[in-house]
């Protein structure tokens, strides 16, 4: 970040008078005051871009990002409140780097209206870290936003969940035992198609004489061979084959 007025200054030549009286020229709207007070605590931000260096995000980048929170911790920095500037910024700055993670890191799409609602929430969040000095509850969110908890409460679901889960990592299930995500996620059963199957056999059972509903009952219902079939109604094997082709052809007709 460079500024006109001159080669940025010794930044441990800044000792706490001078940096009070800069705090004063700042808030009677002296930029100059402001610009060096940027300056001076500059290396402060680079220092905090470099926590969040990846192979994917230039460094550059990463610290203008980090300088835009400096200077709107500059701006919103109130030195009557006897908090070191440091703690109060450090929110602030950590804010913007979240953000700037977000905005280039979706990768599971979801409506503007749950990016923007996600926007505001971390941006009372971060306001409140810096005024309360302390991670801000959810009713205190909900209150800056005019919003219910409720809805503070789903766009920090929808936050948590805009990036998809490796099926290898480790979840902790309901019984607080570790497991692979992939044993959560559900299978086709085949005992669906067994349902219908037998359900729409059910319906049709009353156009079928005796006999073949037997035969059907015994076959499917209880998983009976034909072999085992002919010596429960006392006929051949070869007779319940015949017994079971012609029921089928029945029931295939009607479905």
């Amino acid at each position: 970040m460079s500024y006109p007025h001159g080669a940025e200054p010794n930044h441990d030549s800044l000792d706490p008078a001078e940096e009070r009286r800069l705090w004063q020229r700042v808030g009677d709207g002296d930029e100059r005051a402001r610009e060096d007070l940027v300056r001076h605590y500059l290396p402060f931000a680079e220092a905090m871009a470099k926590r969040y260096r990846t192979a994917r995000e230039p460094h550059e980048d990463l610290e203008q990002v980090a300088s835009m929170g400096l200077v709107k911790a500059v701006d919103r920095f109130d030195p009557g409140r006897g908090v070191p500037f440091k703690g109060f910024a450090s929110p602030t700055i950590l804010g913007e780097l979240k953000r700037h993670f977000r905005d280039r890191v979706w990768t599971v799409r979801v409506p503007r209206s749950v990016q923007e609602g996600i926007a505001e929430v971390e941006t009372a969040t971060s306001d409140l870290e810096a005024e309360l000095q302390r991670s801000p509850s959810i009713r205190e969110i909900a209150e800056r936003l005019g919003k219910s908890e409720t809805d503070v409460l789903d766009v920090l679901e929808a936050n948590l969940n805009r990036r998809p889960v490796s099926i290898d990592r480790t979840m902790r299930t309901d019984e607080d035992d570790s497991a692979p995500a992939s044993e959560r996620i559900g299978t086709e059963d085949s005992g669906f198609e067994l349902v219908e199957g037998r359900l729409t056999i059910e319906q049709e059972l009353p156009h079928l004489d005796e006999r073949e509903r037997r035969v059907i009952e015994l076959r499917f219902a209880e998983d009976m061979t034909q072999s085992q079939i002919a010596a429960e109604i006392g006929c051949s094997q070869m007779q319940v084959s015949r017994i079971l082709r012609g029921a089928l052809a029945k029931l295939r007709e009607r479905v």
